[in-house]
């Protein structure tokens, strides 16, 4: 699976955090950002995240969070 982000659409709800802290951060302003490589925009996720991911992008109010399924 494939998270990618777009933080120009995100509006610092902070769902993504709450349901993918392992995946999920915020930079100063509190626009998402990925944990793991805060200058990229997309990641792999591992299998045991994967839950976690989904439902932080159903959750997301303005789809700053997209899922590609491989």
């Amino acid at each position: 699976m494939l998270c990618k982000i777009i933080p120009e659409k995100c509006i610092a709800c902070g769902l993504c955090q709450v349901y993918a802290p392992e995946i999920f951060d915020y930079n100063d302003d509190g626009i998402v950002i990925l944990k793991n490589d805060s200058e990229a925009h997309q990641e792999f996720v591992p299998e045991n995240q994967q839950a976690n991911a989904l439902t932080a992008y159903r959750k997301c109010p303005v789809r700053a969070i997209e899922i590609v399924e491989k």
